[in-house]
């Protein structure tokens, strides 16, 4: 499913599962890989290495930034590992993004000093929770592809090596070769995982996953009630969001029959632990937006309304009016106030939201492509044209993409060819599919 947010996960089966960054090194690609230093800081260090992606759109890479990589325990890990740094949007980091199989952000891998994957976090978490699994991946002393030579039979040590496994297939939305792995271990291994209620709930979650991917309605018709009936904690939004945009197409009756009993269930969710004083689900957003979704699809108008407004307060409450107090609640509010299309509200959100964060491309863009959207094409220019100079990468290309429609739309072809070719030179050889995109909506050779 394309990306909502950037929390929604691009959801296809990857063919690889464990990969060494030795032999990624030695492909033919057109410059050398950066993380060759990391790996020689690493062996000198023994240490191992924290790969980090993030983007300047992420709103969970805000949460992260805020609640979670400072302190105590960030500067402590600092000198624990070797910290690579990479941005999604830039050539570098979407070569690794891609390498690695990283499919939400943030995203955290971990390696050891010979480049072999220990483990990976997705997604925002909370600062206990990201400690304790960051804890646990530099505790090892064996690779992932190891842990899994553990699972072999029913005991303690192989089902709890098989959890980190499943989960670690579920982690790079491989749900492929995760059931394909389940399916070659030994019998007394599979009845183990199949009497496990954690391993069947991971499974059942990669059956899912598998048949969202081959956009088999009926399949995730059948396969979501055990896996909602589960314990899902922070995560059922997302399983949720998944089931709905998979079933979107079976019969009316049939989706409210599925759905329906997730409706008590995720309001219970939201007031008990997102909109309290101390939220224990790091993506509040996730939270909000799918249980909103969910009345839409259940068609209660006002129960959708409702959920956004409350969230709407809630954001401007803790904000305090303050929106460089906290980036991903300014941002949340900007996406709750959309969803809720109160467009005057966003008008003067978006100003202020500018001024906050003036030094990147984010809300100028993002001001500008929504104008274009409502077809305010000389004032969305203005907005974009001030986040040109400022976008980099991918995003680059984004920003020439809203520049030349607005202007297409405003009978200047020329000016629109020129605003992509510029943004083409300065991109060079990178990002093709974008590239190749932005030719041909202007028409330019």
């Amino acid at each position: 499913m394309p990306p909502r947010t950037c929390r929604r996960w691009t959801e296809r089966a990857l063919a690889a599962c464990c990969l060494l960054l030795a032999g990624i090194a030695a492909a033919d690609e057109p410059w050398q890989p950066p993380l060759d230093e990391a790996l020689k800081q690493a062996v000198a260090r023994h240490a191992p290495i924290l790969i980090e992606f993030h983007a300047p759109w992420c709103y969970s890479c805000y949460y992260m930034e805020h609640n979670v990589l400072n302190g105590a325990e960030w500067d402590k890990l600092r000198r624990q590992v070797v910290l690579v740094d990479l941005d999604a949007d830039a050539p570098e980091g979407n070569y690794w993004l891609k390498r690695l199989a990283v499919k939400g952000m943030p995203g955290y891998v971990v390696l050891n000093e010979q480049g072999e994957e220990l483990g990976r976090i997705a997604l925002e978490q909370t600062r206990p929770e990201f400690y304790r699994q960051l804890d646990a991946m530099m505790a090892r002393t064996a690779s992932l592809e190891a842990v899994r030579d553990k699972v072999k039979d029913g005991s303690p040590a192989s089902l709890k090596a098989a959890h980190e496994v499943l989960k670690t297939y579920y982690a790079r939305n491989d749900a492929e070769g995760g059931l394909t792995w389940r399916k070659a271990l030994p019998p007394a291994a599979q009845a183990a995982l199949d009497k496990d209620p954690r391993a069947r709930l991971w499974i059942a979650r990669l059956q899912l996953m598998r048949a969202a991917q081959n956009k088999d309605g009926a399949q995730c018709a059948a396969l979501a009630p055990p896996v909602l009936a589960g314990e899902l904690g922070c995560d059922r939004a997302y399983e949720l969001d998944r089931v709905m945009q998979c079933t979107a197409s079976i019969p009316d009756a049939q989706k409210a029959s599925l759905l329906a009993p997730q409706k008590p269930v995720m309001t219970h969710q939201l007031y008990a632990q997102v909109f309290v004083t101390h939220p224990s689900c790091a993506d509040a957003r996730s939270a909000v937006l799918t249980t909103a979704d969910l009345d839409d699809a259940l068609r209660y108008p006002q129960a959708r309304a409702d959920v956004l407004e409350r969230a709407i307060a809630d954001a401007r409450q803790r904000l305090g009016g303050e929106l460089k107090r906290d980036r991903n609640l300014a941002d949340n509010l900007r996406v709750y106030l959309d969803r809720a299309g109160r467009t005057d509200e966003l008008d003067l959100l978006y100003p202020r939201l500018i001024a906050a964060y003036p030094d990147d491309y984010v809300y100028y863009y993002r001001y500008g492509k929504s104008l274009v959207a409502r077809g305010q094409y000389q004032q969305a220019l203005i907005y974009l044209q001030q986040a040109a100079p400022k976008a980099y990468g991918v995003n680059r290309l984004n920003v020439a993409e809203q520049q030349a429609q607005a202007l297409l739309k405003l009978n200047r072809p020329d000016d629109a060819k020129q605003a992509v070719a510029d943004a083409l030179k300065a991109n060079g050889p990178w990002f093709p599919e974008q590239a190749a995109k932005l030719k041909a909506l202007v028409a330019l050779n």
